[in-house]
């Protein structure tokens, strides 16, 4: 399954948790033989350990284009059959430790993490292992999950919602890999094959991509000698491997719609978007706290205009969304057909409103607070602080990175916020992707976009 949105390295701290002078301990760095870089921390507040794996070359960018969906397949096919153990099988043994573990795959990234009591960390392990380096890649098991995505991209389909989702995600990013969905599509879907799978997993999950984390109550002997013992093997095949290297994300040019017709629609979805920050970006703190005072809680300005004021929807956002190469900020809401114009033509009002005005001082000091509220206490589990580890490591952001974080949204002032909403907030360069009945709203969009046209019971997104 692909992890829950692209990653933005703030969220990621407002998620994993910080507070008040609070630092992540700087963890004992090692390789294994085989060129895998360790991460560890020993921690004994519980007994447990927890853990992460990031496999740089194995997520859905780095899938052939043509195998698109191959990458969030793999992972899910690597826990439903290994080591000649069935997937109810490895689903029992793991629920016998009473252990976690989960394979996903991300835009950038593969990964694998678990936790589970200190005294069944070699089990963990080895079931870890037999999963990553001995996958079944059934060809019933194969054909099962194909089909199920298939009726997956129909339901998708079948609420708007999730539909306008898709059909953003491709039209933004157009030939970019990270244009490839997760789901695949119909196509795709149809064409590949087990052996496809088995070729993809055979280049791109490689030791000398992988950055492994990880956290618990157990030294750093017995690490060490568990991974010599089941992890020092693995060694990259012959296979050539996937860049790693992406390219530069892409930029709108001019107002380019696209407008999804669903004739059955009572209700028009839209998402309007333009290049947010990179996950390294020297000003995400202030980018941060604009994006909660624009859209990014309940009480913002765009949900308080277009729910509260208009009562047009239920829920309006915005967000943002980064990676290695470059980021994206999006607006998001629905409405009732006839409303549709109505509500686009205030949300750009609004973006054009702050973009010149910024926000006021009581607005800025509540939205500190706001994002500053959202740290718990300390990072809750082993598992959330693995992944800290190997997410700082993955963007190339020092360990001591939460430390000045708290400050760095504390500092943010009147003006540094207002810089971030000019530069973020688009005017005249975006994409607009609206998914609803045409023969009711067409008319209504016209001012907006160049629009293309296109119906929702055609193949792909």
């Amino acid at each position: 399954m692909k992890t829950a949105t692209l990653l933005f390295i703030m969220t990621t701290a407002l998620a994993a948790g910080s507070g008040p002078g609070f630092n992540l301990p700087a963890p004992q760095t090692f390789k294994l033989r085989n060129g895998m870089t360790v991460f560890y921390l020993q921690d004994r507040s519980l007994p447990l350990v927890g853990f992460r794996l990031l496999i740089n070359s194995a997520g859905t960018a780095a899938e052939p284009e043509s195998l698109e969906g191959a990458a969030d397949l793999m992972a899910e096919l690597m826990m439903k059959g290994a080591a000649g153990k069935s997937a109810l099988q490895v689903a029992e043994e793991l629920d016998a430790l009473g252990a976690i573990l989960q394979i996903n795959a991300g835009d950038e990234f593969l990964s694998l993490s678990g936790q589970s009591l200190a005294k069944y960390w070699p089990e963990l392990l080895s079931i870890t292992c037999d999963c990553l380096l001995h996958p079944d890649f059934s060809e019933p098991e194969f054909v099962k999950e194909k089909e199920r995505r298939i009726d997956r991209i129909k339901a998708i389909k079948d609420e708007p919602s999730q539909a306008v989702i898709h059909y953003f995600r491709k039209a933004y990013w157009e030939a970019h890999p990270f244009g490839r969905l997760a789901v695949g599509s119909e196509a795709s879907l149809q064409a590949m094959t087990v052996k496809d799978i088995r070729a993809f997993y055979r280049s791109a999950v490689r030791p000398d991509q992988a950055l492994l984390a990880v956290v618990g109550d157990l030294s750093s002997a017995d690490l060490k000698k568990e991974l010599e013992k089941r992890v020092s093997m693995w060694r990259n095949s012959d296979a050539v491997a996937p860049s790693t290297v992406l390219p530069a994300l892409p930029l709108p040019r001019g107002k380019r719609g696209l407008l999804v017709d669903k004739p059955d629609a009572s209700q028009a979805y839209f998402i309007l978007g333009a290049p947010g920050i990179a996950a390294v970006d020297q000003h995400a703190a202030a980018a941060q706290v604009m994006n909660t005072l624009f859209g990014g809680r309940f009480t913002s300005r765009l949900n308080n205009e277009l729910r509260v004021k208009r009562g047009l929807t239920y829920g309006a956002r915005s967000s943002l969304e980064s990676w290695r190469p470059g980021g994206l900020f999006t607006i998001s809401s629905y409405t009732r057909n006839e409303k549709i114009g109505e509500m686009l033509q205030v949300s750009l009002d609004l973006l054009r409103q702050t973009a010149l005005q910024g926000f006021d001082e009581d607005e800025v000091v509540s939205g500190r607070n706001y994002v500053l509220g959202q740290f718990p206490p300390k990072f809750e589990t082993l598992m959330s602080k693995a992944r800290a580890y190997t997410d700082l490591a993955f963007y190339g952001l020092p360990f001591d990175y939460y430390s000045g974080l708290l400050s760095r949204v504390g500092s943010s002032d009147r003006e540094a916020i207002h810089v971030q909403a000019r530069r973020l907030m688009p005017q005249e360069n975006y994409v607009l992707v609206v998914v609803g009945k045409a023969e009711e709203i067409r008319e209504q969009l016209a001012p907006f976009a160049v629009w293309e046209f296109r119906s929702i019971m055609k193949d792909g997104f």
